[in-house]
């Protein structure tokens, strides 16, 4: 055993060791200067053609200035929120440092302990990644600086380097970016929300930033009560009265986002969605990213994105007049997402009238707009997957099964019995009275009709509706909850998740996650997580090919005639929602799957407005104007590709009418006796089920096609009420979707894609 002296002597040797190393890597390392952040590079966009669509950060919005032009309340509250000791501590916080050593021994990451000093360096000297090489280069730099360099001179090059958002790096461009002045004339409460941002803009600020925990509502009430914390903070560490503190209670007014330079028309949607689906493939931070240096070749392609802005621009043009009427025709938006149904890249999307025009919230990647019958594709598709209780387990139900397709019929849940309402039985409202009796699911599809799917929902099990939606690429955070009305659309998922998921119908049942990025070069060099999604069987190919079938006939004698006009094979499907408060149109060809669609919003509130009267038109409905977006779209997007048709659909499923369903083909009467052959029993007529009184044959109606097809709101205001919550294992009835549309991750979440 070695004796204390001589574990001692090693001890002391190594420390030693220790010491004239780090002495040699102070003196050798350089420090950093501000002019060096100024001059980063930008992130360059490029079209699917490899041609550059945009160009973000680099010089833009970088201004250097004097400490002498920062406040002392600016500089008092980053240093009480940022590092309180910076006055007298020597550039480094030991404790700090340990942590974020343990941190990463325990497999976290070694982000924390950061005096400005660090961040400094960080900002201007090293890379981002969060690596134990880059912490103690970071360490070593830090220490020399605290050694050798004046605090102002420090904070100073801190403030002129680090990232508030809104494009802004430093100081002087933060102040212009929010209020809209200059850095010296920043008031204390002001420049305590800069402070604020400095803990990440990405979730603090207002505007909101990437993923579902940074939408703008959750943003800004972070950043109150930062804002809140960082001037009782002042207060705690001497660097403001209380006296002081008190004048400050409400949170300052911030100017609109300008985020728009370079980024007119739909390029800072594009930017956004490409941005979003690399930070999602990645572990870069949204702050990493907009220190440049990346060059991200998207799946865009310039002449499909112009054709959609194209066509929205000629309706809006058309269609709307806020000037003649403002009640009605103001604020109105358009989103749209266009699929590549091979690959699942987003060719083209409109996100709003541009970033250069004020709106900032991508149309083509929000939730909280409801669908509204577009989704009863789903609902059908489910009963050709998993049928009802009327069909044997595993049997899928066919499309030529029917069901009663009356106004105001009471819905019943799997054993028969009525779904409770709020008084009374609960009834499921058409747009319409009209009596069609039992239609065949393909007619309700058609027609739009909701009761039928309302009660096939109930019959197929509203889990395998949700299941089914969510394998073809719907969210499942952008999903309602299983109520009655939820077969109807109450559910609000984006522009792109929609084209995305119609596209599965297109591929025969082959899913993929839609993208929106297909290379990204990091310095040069290329960054993985970017190979094209795999292909997942979601559907069967024969439910997928049926379920075009049906909405082939939706196009051709239903709903979406308008289509009939691109000239080509086409399916889809119209959606319509409560009150006309969104109205959409998502249809396909082999080649392209498209989503429109149409919606209000208050600017204030962000809740969903009625349209009706919007355009001068009584009732706005997906069959109207998103079909005509999406035609006119498309018909540009497709002229060059052939006309191709779908896969016919094999045989489906059996037959399994709802209960009360007359017979399919009634038997021919009983013969008279003496015709009777020998030994063969007479024919009589099968028993109607018990309790279920068959439909009258005159409301059944003729396999001809309706020449003037209906196209149904969800007007919850006439199902009798639907608060009440059903019996065990029954659904609740349908709630009236409040709110309006959210920026993504999401939902969207951004072609990450969408």
């Amino acid at each position: 055993m070695p004796s204390w002296k001589q574990v001692a002597g090693v001890c002391f040797g190594f420390l030693g060791f220790l010491m004239i190393g780090a002495g040699a890597a102070i003196a050798w390392v350089d420090t950093p200067t501000p002019q060096k952040m100024a001059e980063a590079q930008n992130n360059v966009f490029y079209w699917d053609d490899g041609k550059q669509l945009a160009a973000t950060g680099g010089e833009l919005n970088r201004q250097i200035v004097d400490i002498s032009r920062i406040p002392k309340s600016t500089q008092d509250a980053v240093i009480a929120a940022e590092n309180a000791s910076f006055d007298t501590d020597k550039g480094v916080d030991p404790v700090g440092i340990a942590r974020a050593v343990v941190n990463m021994a325990k497999g976290g990451d070694t982000q924390g302990g950061s005096t400005i000093t660090q961040q400094y360096v960080k900002n201007t000297f090293l890379g981002q990644e969060q690596t134990l090489k880059r912490k103690l280069t970071e360490l070593v730099i830090a220490i020399k600086l605290g050694a050798n360099e004046d605090k102002d001179v420090i904070l100073e090059g801190y403030l002129n380097t680090a990232y508030f958002g809104r494009d802004a790096y430093g100081i002087q461009a933060a102040a212009q970016a929010y209020f809209g002045k200059d850095s010296h004339k920043l008031e204390p409460d002001e420049g305590a929300f800069l402070a604020v941002l400095l803990k990440g803009p990405n979730l603090f600020n207002p505007d909101g930033g990437i993923g579902d925990n940074a939408k703008p509502d959750l943003n800004t009430k972070r950043a109150m009560d930062r804002w809140e914390w960082i001037l009782d903070r002042e207060v705690e560490v001497g660097r403001m009265t209380a006296q002081d503190r008190a004048h400050y209670t409400k949170f300052p007014v911030l100017k609109p986002s300008q985020v728009a330079t370079g980024l007119s028309g739909q390029k800072g949607y594009l930017v956004e969605t490409a941005k979003k689906y690399v930070l999602k493939q990645t572990d870069i931070t949204p702050e990493d990213f907009e220190r440049g240096g990346y060059r991200v070749y998207t799946t865009f392609n310039r002449k499909k994105v112009e054709a959609m802005e194209k066509a929205v621009n000629k309706t809006r043009r058309e269609f709307l007049n806020p000037g003649k009427r403002p009640e009605t025709d103001k604020f109105v938006q358009f989103g749209s997402s266009s699929i590549d149904v091979k690959t699942g890249g987003i060719v083209a999307l409109y996100g709003g009238e541009g970033w250069d025009k004020g709106h900032f919230t991508n149309n083509a990647d929000t939730s909280g707009v409801p669908v509204g019958s577009t989704w009863k594709p789903y609902v059908l598709a489910a009963a050709m997957t998993y049928g009802t209780q009327n069909t044997d387990d595993g049997v899928g139900l066919s499309p030529t099964s029917k069901y009663n397709g009356n106004d105001m019929i009471i819905i019943k849940d799997r054993n028969g019995n009525p779904i409770p309402g709020e008084n009374g039985p609960f009834r499921q409202k058409n747009e319409s009275n009209k009596a069609y009796g039992f239609v065949t699911l393909k007619e309700a599809m058609q027609d739009s009709i909701n009761s039928p799917f309302v009660q096939l929902g109930i019959d197929v099990g509203l889990k395998k509706v949700r299941d089914v939606a969510e394998d073809t690429g719907i969210l499942e955070e952008s999903m309602d909850t299983l109520n009655a009305s939820f077969s109807l659309g109450t559910s609000t998922p984006s522009a792109i998740r929609m084209a995305s998921s119609y596209a599965t119908f297109a591929a025969s049942g082959e899913h993929r996650e839609p993208f929106s990025v297909l290379k990204v070069l990091y310095n040069g060099k290329t960054m993985e997580g970017f190979d094209a999604p795999e292909v997942e069987t979601a559907l069967e190919k024969d439910v997928a090919d049926n379920v075009t079938n049906v909405l082939e006939n939706v196009v051709k004698n239903g709903t979406a005639k308008k289509a009939l006009e691109l000239g080509r094979p086409a399916a889809g499907k119209t959606g319509t929602t409560d009150k006309n408060k969104s109205a959409w149109f998502v249809g396909y060809t082999p080649q392209l799957s498209t989503s429109v669609t149409l919606f209000r919003t208050d600017p204030k509130s962000r809740k969903l407005l009625s349209m009706n009267g919007t355009g001068g038109v009584a009732s706005i409905h997906g069959g109207d104007i998103p079909t005509e977006v999406w035609t006119n779209y498309m018909r540009e997007a497709l002229k060059d590709e052939p006309k191709t048709g779908f896969p016919a659909g094999g045989p489906i499923g059996v037959m399994a009418d709802a209960n009360g369903a007359p017979s399919q083909t009634p038997p021919p009467p009983p013969a008279p006796p003496s015709e009777t052959p020998s030994g063969t029993p007479a024919q009589t007529l099968p028993e109607t089920p018990s309790g279920t009184p068959s439909e009258p044959p005159s409301q059944i109606p003729s396999e001809t096609p309706s020449q003037t097809p209906s196209c149904e709101p969800l007007d919850f205001d006439c199902n009798n009420g639907g608060a009440g919550g059903g019996p065990t294992g029954t659904p609740d009835p349908p709630k009236d979707p409040d709110g309006g549309p959210t920026s993504g991750n999401g939902g969207g979440d951004g072609a990450n894609g969408g």
